[in-house]
């Protein structure tokens, strides 16, 4: 049978639209690039559009365009031009103008026109102009979008064979001036108040699989000697009028009595018929109300569907329109408005053309995969094992799909239409299993899963050991401190673990737990045998055993603004000798606040014990440990004293304290806490000077603050963070306090120093840096000196991290002789390589008033003061010092007097 014209244009348009490749000459690029966004620096509309010197317009890529040459037009923003195509390229040999790929959208021009041009392809364009084509020949336009109701695509002035396909418009498509041969392929079109498409003195006009949407007037229309034209496998709906003013009846198809001759119409369906005002054809003047009666009259529309329904009728719904087309219609083309191939519906029977099965309208039905799920019956076992796996996927015709199968060990994929497959590996391997389900257009769902593959050996267990520690990724879990976990991945297990026990060797043990890493927070560091025992799902059992070192891990300080976390004195509570009371510090989990981060090592507490009964002294220690034989606070009866104290954060999250003898008040300040993986490095300093009130500024008086430059100067950097400053006062005439801190404006409800008249006491002080590296001195009444020592500081790029110890007493003169006035005595026991230490110095039965200064061992003697000593008093210290040589520091005594001298350790810095 001799082939219409129709069909001879529609082999020439799909030719192009396949993309068939053209040789390009030897020294013609075969692509030039167009590209406006910001990131094209170089670009030139006189350059070579190359891709590192693109054209910035796409008119300059189109003019430059040469026959068999693509310009790719990067599309990241809109180009503010109107592009005209004048130039031609040849038979085989088309200019194409398309979207660069993977570029985010169509690029966006204010309009298009092709003028006089022949061989041309535009594929990926979005006017906000419409589309004008006139006196050109083979003319491709592909993947169009009109966005504008004002706007139409116009073909006219004689063009030949120019093809619409794939495209998106709101604006209607007007073909005219005596076209030939257009050809309107799986468009959407919406007509507004003139026909969706309108040819007009166009002969040979061919409208296939398209949905049209009728508003004002036909969905498709061919008048004016429009002859040899035809519409064929078109959705057609019905839209609601917008302000039409033509009085006749709308029509889903009209053909006019001198555009009848050898026009043809057949296989569309008519959605939302009959409806008022409304008729399906108006053929030759004539209307037909069924497909009937338009075939009884004129032979054509045998295979036309009507249906009231209006708009479910569509690919995604069991309709009509599926499997029912004429698959050897004129202008069909092998992919739908997607891109996707026409394929068989298994649950829709093929009631197309001779037993074909394309669909209907500019969509083909398609084969969705949403999902696929992958089940492996044996993911962990030994060499050899037959591995049985299933794909269970969700989508729409069940059995159709293609499976491709990948075990991940280098063997070639499976590729089969079953669900299952099996594979027996022959070598071990931490495979992943991989699977597609593929469509029959080539869509697909992708799933993985790992699998094991163990060697054929018997059971035999082993673990890690290793501490567990907190960190951002671990944001709302509290992470105690001495946890370790207990990995055992290295055991050699050929079927999976059914059951792991494990014993950690303080009293407890888990039992029947999922074979993994587990984690356990020990009281206390020590030595402990810890025992793992592995059964597999053969019921095969193994055990192994090994000793764990158990110690608190190196960490950084992060500071706080001081909060205030226990007044015995507000609870009716007092402390009582004897008995232990509990400290909630607020150190829990990330989310608990902006200053709380799960997982602190140690906390710094400003701790006061007031109103004491009785001569005593406090302990402080981590909760769930036994009482250390250290202290921290000693207090005579009637009075207050203070003192800053380092101290573990026990496995409950709390630190305990106990008077020794008699009862008391005391009140806990929490300042900060050390935790591994965060916060700011230590470093140490021989003690400096930074204030002395009795040589500069005068004393300071009750209610007054003073600003003391503390970053920046004395061999503190610029950067730090925090401070840690011995501050002593002197010459105070009321019982007072002074509180150090970081913003003036700021101040907190705490305290860092207690005075009393007539005494000199001193404290250290961890104190958050300020603005312009100051820190704020207040005292609440009467007026006093104050001396101010730094003694080291916290910044990022500090020098040491901090390990807590449990806390314990390193050297105890009561047992050796006083330190006689300017004598000095070593003391010894610190980790030898500490560079710095957290001490308690304790000065005691000092027979005159002097002071103590603490420094690193082997180096000179500065003269600030660590703890000033008074006779009759018990005083203590928080001291933090530099570490000589061989893990020692030196106590050196000022020549007011001998006096008994403890030193305890509560932790060091190591070089971080």
């Amino acid at each position: 049978m001799r082939p219409t014209r129709a069909t001879v244009l529609l082999t020439a348009g799909l030719v192009t639209l396949l993309g068939v490749p053209t040789a390009a000459a030897a020294d013609t690029p075969s692509t030039l690039y167009v590209n406006n966004s910001a990131s094209a620096t170089r670009c030139s509309d006189t350059g070579p559009g190359s891709e590192e010197a693109p054209f910035c317009t796409v008119s300059a890529g189109a003019k430059a365009a040469r026959p068999g040459q693509t310009v790719q037009v990067l599309a990241y923003k809109p180009y503010d031009e109107t592009v005209t195509i004048d130039r031609s390229g040849e038979p085989g040999k088309p200019i194409s103008i398309v979207m660069r790929p993977n570029t985010g959208g169509p690029f966006r021009v204010k309009g298009l026109k092709v003028q006089g041009a022949s061989h041309v392809v535009v594929r990926g364009l979005t006017s906000t102009g419409g589309v004008q084509v006139s006196g050109s020949t083979d003319i491709e336009l592909d993947r169009i979008t009109i966005a504008s109701q004002t706007d139409p695509v116009v073909i006219g002035a004689e063009s030949v064979d120019v093809r619409l396909t794939r495209s998106n418009l709101v604006s209607p498509v007007r073909i005219e001036g005596g076209s030939r041969g257009t050809v309107l392929g799986r468009n959407q079109i919406r007509g507004g108040i003139a026909a969706a498409v309108d040819a007009v003195g166009a002969p040979g006009t061919i409208v296939t699989n398209n949905n049209l949407y009728l508003s004002c007037d036909a969905a498709v229309s061919f008048r004016g000697a429009s002859t040899g034209s035809g519409a064929f496998n078109n959705l057609i709906y019905i839209s609601s009028p917008k302000a039409c003013v033509n009085p006749d009846p709308r029509s889903g198809i009209l053909v006019s009595r001198d555009s009848a001759a050898g026009t043809r119409a057949d296989h569309n369906l008519l959605a939302g018929f009959p409806a008022d005002g409304v008729v399906p054809y108006k053929w030759a003047d004539v209307v037909h109300a069924t497909p009937a009666a338009l075939r009884a009259a004129t032979g054509q529309g045998e295979h036309d569907i009507l249906t009231p329904a209006a708009w479910d009728v569509g690919p995604w719904d069991r309709s009509p329109n599926v499997d029912s087309g004429d698959s050897a219609a004129p202008g069909v083309l092998p992919t739908d408005y997607n891109g996707y191939s026409v394929v068989d519906d298994p649950l829709a029977p093929n009631t197309g053309k001779d037993g074909g099965f394309i669909d209907r309208g500019a969509h083909e039905l398609q084969d969705e995969v949403r999902d696929v799920q992958l089940e492996i019956a044996q993911n962990w076992a030994p060499v050899g094992t037959t591995v049985e796996v299933k794909a269970v996927a969700d989508n729409n015709w069940p059995g159709t799909l293609t499976y491709r199968y990948d075990f991940g060990d280098g063997t070639a994929p499976v590729v089969t239409k079953s669900a299952t497959a099996e594979h027996a590996y022959t070598s071990p391997c931490a495979c992943t299993v991989q699977v597609k389900a593929i469509t029959a257009a080539g869509r697909e769902a992708f799933r993985q899963q790992p699998v094991k593959v163990t060697p054929a050996a018997p059971l035999a267990t082993a673990f890690t050991a290793q501490p567990y520690l907190p960190s951002a990724s671990d944001p709302n879990r509290l992470v105690k401190p001495l946890t370790v976990e207990v990995d055992p991945q290295s055991a050699t297990a050929p079927w999976p673990v059914a059951r792991m026990d494990v014993d950690y060797g303080d009293g407890a043990k888990e039992t029947g737990i999922p074979f993994g890493a587990a984690q356990h927070a020990y009281k206390q560091p020590g030595s402990y045998k810890v025992t793992v025992t592995l059964t597999d799902v053969k019921g095969a059992t193994s055990s192994a055993e090994r000793t764990v070192q158990v110690a608190y891990t190196a960490a950084g300080f992060v500071s706080v603004h001081p909060t205030r976390v226990l007044d015995t004195r507000t609870t009716g509570s007092p402390v009582q000798g004897g008995s232990a009371t509990p400290i909630d510090v607020p150190v829990h989990y990330y989310s608990s606040g902006p200053h709380h981060t799960a997982g602190a090592s140690a906390v710094v507490l400003n701790v006061t014990v007031t109103g004491a009964t009785e001569d005593t002294h406090l302990s402080v220690w981590p909760s769930g440990q036994p009482r250390p034989v250290t202290s921290n606070v000693n207090v005579k009866a009637g009075g207050t004293s203070s003192n800053t104290v380092t101290v573990p954060v026990g496995a409950d999250g709390l630190v305990s304290a106990q008077l020794n003898s008699g009862k008391a008040a005391i009140i806990v300040d929490y300042v900060g806490h050390y935790q591994p993986n965060t916060g700011q490095r230590f470093t140490p300093l021989a003690p400096a000077r930074v204030l002395d009130t009795r040589t500069a500024g005068g004393a300071l008086g009750g209610g007054q603050t003073r600003t003391v430059k503390v970053a920046g100067v004395n061999g503190v950097p610029a950067d730090a963070t925090a401070v840690a400053l011995n501050l002593t006062g002197t010459g105070a005439t009321e019982n007072a306090h002074v509180i150090a801190y970081a913003e003036a404006d700021k101040r907190p409800a705490t305290s860092n120093l207690n005075l009393e008249p007539g005494k000199d006491k001193s404290n250290q002080a961890i104190v958050p840096v300020g603005p312009n590296g100051t820190i704020t001195l207040y005292t609440n009444t009467g007026s006093t000196h104050l001396i101010l020592d730094a003694v080291g500081y916290y910044a990022k790029d500090g020098t040491g991290l901090f390990t807590p110890v449990v806390p314990q007493r390193l050297a105890d003169t009561r047992s050796t002789g006083k330190l006689a006035p300017g004598a000095t005595t070593t003391v010894s026991g610190i980790p030898v390589n500490a560079i710095g230490a957290a001490l308690n110095v304790t000065a005691t039965d000092s027979t005159g008033p002097g002071f103590l200064t603490v420094h690193g061992f082997g180096t000179a003697r500065p003269e600030a003061s660590s703890l000033n000593t008074r006779p009759g008093d018990t005083v203590p210290n928080h001291v933090t010092t530099p570490v000589g040589d061989g893990g020692r520091a030196t106590v050196a005594n000022s020549w007011g007097g001998s006096t008994h001298v403890i030193t305890d350790l509560f932790g060091y810095f190591t070089q971080g």
